[in-house]
């Protein structure tokens, strides 16, 4: 990342200019504060996302840029503990923020639960809203073809790996992950993948879903069972269950295992399609870590 930001509504913040720069411009327009580093890896992946969305968004809100190297002070003002972490400052007061990596189109909600749309929506196809529902194996199957015609098409052994994890083959989908050339390593597809496999992997080995209820139950501070509980809702495919999990651990302790719920509830996130669902916890995490 360069050292000075100069895309459009691109900008890098600092301590002596953020008052009049962030503040003052956020009467008008909503300013959107990234606080990263250049040596950590997680803001390399959020950054390009963000300055993407600004300049996509054609000025509906500004994207300030805070490296927390060269400006400790807004750091610890904004009592940053983790990178990334991103806050939405309107009307000069900081409203909603969230840490971690997000995918594309959770950001994009997140800014619209807050009156932040795109100055020029894209156009949505009448043939796209009216398409039926994908059948998994049929799309595996044709997925398997396009590989076969294609190999070296790395995009099309991405789609295929995550197709495999709608009909349960995680085996064949890790290894076409693990294949998967540097730039698309960090692709929201990628991302999404691995947190599923991560899930389904815990719930392999976790304990049956009753057991872990009744451990629970015995034990409200049971963080483990809590955390295995929520995978298997996961797998399951209940997510505002797992979810709920995931955010009372993160009440019961932030710090449990090395931030465990923190890193559960963005990876819950990631596989969560329900964007409106994952907008309510996400402000509920919000509220509970700033």
């Amino acid at each position: 990342m360069p050292d000075a930001i100069t895309t459009l509504h691109v900008f890098d913040a600092t301590t002596e200019g953020f008052e009049a720069d962030v503040l003052h411009k956020s009467l008008q327009t909503p300013v959107l504060v990234d606080f990263w580093a250049e040596w950590c890896g997680p803001c390399k992946q959020l950054g390009p996302v963000l300055e993407k969305l600004a300049a996509e968004y054609h000025g509906s809100f500004e994207l300030a840029k805070v490296d927390v190297d060269k400006q400790p002070q807004l750091a610890e003002a904004f009592q940053v503990r983790s990178i990334p972490t991103v806050f939405l400052v309107k009307g000069g007061q900081i409203v909603d923020g969230f840490p971690g990596v997000l995918p594309e189109g959770q950001i994009r909600e997140f800014l619209k639960q807050h009156g932040v749309e795109p100055g020029e929506a894209p156009p949505v196809a009448d043939d796209e809203a009216d398409a039926a529902p994908l059948d998994p194996q049929a799309e595996v199957a044709r997925l398997r073809a396009a590989v076969a015609e294609a190999p070296d098409n790395a995009e099309l052994r991405l789609d295929l790996a995550v197709a495999l994890l709608q009909t349960g083959e995680g085996d064949e989908a890790t290894r076409l992950l693990d294949a998967l050339p540097a730039n698309l390593a960090t692709d929201d597809r990628t991302v999404m993948a691995r947190a599923r496999l991560g899930f389904a992997a815990l719930a392999k080995d976790a304990p049956a879903l009753e057991a872990l209820q009744q451990a629970i139950a015995a034990n409200p501070d049971d963080l483990r069972a809590r955390h295995l509980l929520g995978a298997r809702h996961i797998v399951a495919g209940q997510s505002e269950a797992a979810l709920e999990q995931f955010i009372e651990m993160l009440a019961r302790d932030r710090n449990y295992d090395g931030g465990l719920p923190r890193t559960a509830l963005i990876d819950a996130f990631r596989v969560t399609e329900d964007a409106a669902l994952v907008g309510r916890y996400r402000r509920r995490m919000s509220s509970l870590l700033f």
